[in-house]
């Protein structure tokens, strides 16, 4: 140990190495409630691409693991540290190197977060769309390393829709360059795509060239209240049969919405067993989008209809959508108090059509089962949050949550759809990717990793 140290401080800056007991155990997890994590023997904290390489090829040199992190937003445990390992920290990595108006592309390192790109390219007339929940605190390279959606997905796609061309340190400590800043372009395979969605896996991104797109017009919020989740998932394929493309179609269950009005009062309406948070944003045309939306919404059985006034009253709305996840902690932990709450958080992603299915499958679970499950997620494509409220001082409840979990999954996957939309696959979903890629995709995947990692060094035991 004292060799890697020394080793690792040759390398970088003092102020790069973290020994301090107490900072090392901020380090170990990501927000994933029960996942397993270790202690890192060190954590480092890069500025630059030759830094990155430099511990990589430390860490490879003494045979230990290295586990890229970013803000620790993520939902899976795929920056769950390993005990003994190097946790590589890129939120030090923090420059916005280029923004090019006419080429429409953003060159950045990792650890810029995800609103500060989005505000950067806005003075430009520009807009970088992906927005995950966690946009004003998560990193781009944590964004791209675990292919992150959000509520614009339904119009504007994810991460891996945007990403045009990455750098990556390797784990023989090669720097490799992919993609191209061009429109267009073929050339060989695909390699950034094959990075994007890797968790760190196959080699840690030192920098991100992402596609613009032009400010999005007028934006303007409505709200339907159905009498149930089932009825607002039929709603939305009624919307995507229409032709609609609303740029934002979520929902939030009764559950979420007790939890967030509890979190901070916003005068949500409780009462309701479900909430369509919808919005267009095509200038001109955008009232006219959402009245069709609206009526939709009608024919499907919703109570009411409410439309959002002003851009500080659709901001409110979209403000109670992202507290969804802060309120739910809240919610377990008055729940079962004395620090005994958790949530098991799943990322089921369905076909629009079998949305009302899953919403009602979900129900049932949640009455087998015994156990509290809110659901939230991005309806418009068809990607569900069933939260799993837990007890983790009583193993019933734990395993009651297990099962409750593998049953939405089971549920998903029979529904066709996949086991994770957005979140990623890291420590939660492994058997579950397994389940859904089959046997051969499998070898695949082994194939590639052992490819490019052979030594198994780089963030081991996620994904597969």
């Amino acid at each position: 140990m004292t060799d890697l140290l020394s080793d690792l401080r040759a390398v970088l800056p003092d102020r790069a190495v973290v020994t301090d007991p107490d900072l090392l155990v901020s380090y170990q997890r990501d927000e994933a409630d029960l996942c397993a994590y270790g202690l890192p023997a060190v954590v480092v904290r890069p500025r630059t691409t030759a830094e990155v390489a430099a511990v990589v090829r430390v860490a490879a040199t003494h045979g230990v693991p290295v586990v890229p992190q970013g803000a620790r937003t993520g939902l899976a445990g795929a920056a769950n540290a390993v005990d003994g390992c190097v946790v590589l920290s890129t939120t030090a990595m923090t420059e916005i190197r280029e923004i090019d108006p006419v080429a429409r592309i953003a060159v950045v390192q990792p650890g810029v977060v995800n609103s500060a790109l989005a505000g950067a390219v806005a003075e430009q007339g520009l807009r970088y769309p992906p927005d995950p929940g966690s946009w004003e605190s998560s990193t781009i390279g944590g964004n791209v390393a675990t292919n992150a959606g959000g509520m614009c997905c339904v119009k504007y796609g994810v991460t891996s829709e945007y990403v045009i061309g990455l750098e990556v340190v390797l784990a023989s400590g090669e720097v490799l360059r992919t993609g191209r800043r061009t429109a267009k372009g073929v050339a060989g395979y695909d390699l950034t795509k094959l990075f994007v969605g890797s968790e760190g896996t196959l080699g840690v991104i030192t920098e991100v060239t992402v596609a613009l797109r032009p400010a999005a017009g007028q934006s303007l919020t409505l709200v339907g209240v159905f009498p149930s989740t089932a009825a607002a998932g039929a709603a939305v394929a009624a919307i995507a049969s229409e032709g609609l493309t609303p740029s934002l179609l979520e929902l939030l269950d009764q559950t979420h919405l007790g939890a967030i009005e509890a979190y901070r009062s916003m005068g949500l309406p409780t009462e309701a067993k479900a909430l369509l948070l919808a919005a267009a944003d095509t200038g001109e045309r955008a009232g006219a989008d959402l009245a069709r939306i609206a009526a939709v919404c009608e024919a499907a059985g919703a109570s009411e209809v409410y439309q959002a006034t002003d851009a500080t009253e659709a901001a409110a709305l979209l403000q109670a959508r992202r507290l969804a996840h802060a309120a739910m902690e809240k919610f377990a932990a008055d729940t079962y108090p004395g620090g005994r709450g958790g949530l098991i958080i799943d990322d089921v992603a369905v076909p629009r059509g079998s949305l009302a299915s899953l919403l009602d499958g979900v129900e049932k679970v949640a009455a087998e089962y015994q156990v509290p499950i809110g659901v939230v997620g991005h309806a418009g494509d068809g990607n569900m949050h069933p939260n799993i409220v837990v007890d983790r001082a009583d193993p019933a409840s734990l395993e009651r949550g297990r099962l409750a979990f593998d049953a939405i999954m089971e549920l998903g996957l029979g529904l066709g759809g996949t086991c994770t939309g957005e979140h990623g696959v890291g420590l939660l979903k492994r058997e579950w990717l397994a389940k859904e890629i089959g046997p051969v995709g499998v070898r695949v995947h082994q194939a590639i990793k052992a490819a490019l990692d052979p030594a198994g060094l780089l963030n081991p035991g996620k994904v597969l």
